[in-house]
């Protein structure tokens, strides 16, 4: 069936950087779009960041321009987040997701979702 798991998540400080993974199984990765989302605690889901499915187009949330950089190994089936000069804002359950529409911030245009790991910013 279909997977979508991810790790990397974790407790860092205020300009610090992490790095999250996602491991896809049961689909064929290479031909879905890919994103990160982010849900903090009674806020709605935002879109962090989404990758075509060559992995030559990228399209970043504006809260998290020049800061987070998305990327994917279709060989591997992974998807990664870098995250640099971390906020406390940017506390939140992190979620990959695939979709079928290429470039769309909107979690209802997605199929799959992973179970989320939890990122905190904090000192």
């Amino acid at each position: 069936q279909v997977q979508l798991v991810e790790s990397g998540g974790g407790l860092v400080q205020p300009g610090g950087s992490l790095r999250l993974s996602c491991a896809a199984s049961g689909f064929i990765f290479s031909s879905w779009y890919m994103s990160w989302f982010r849900q903090a605690p009674g806020k709605e889901r935002e879109f962090v960041a989404g990758i075509s499915w060559s992995g030559r187009n990228t399209y970043y949330g504006e809260s998290v321009k020049g800061r987070f950089t998305i990327s994917r190994d279709n060989a591997k089936k992974m998807e990664y987040l870098q995250m640099n000069s971390l906020k406390p804002e940017d506390t939140a359950v992190y979620y990959c997701a695939a979709g079928l529409a290429t470039g769309t911030s909107d979690p209802s245009k997605y199929h799959y979702w992973g179970q989320g790991t939890q990122v905190t910013v904090s000192s």
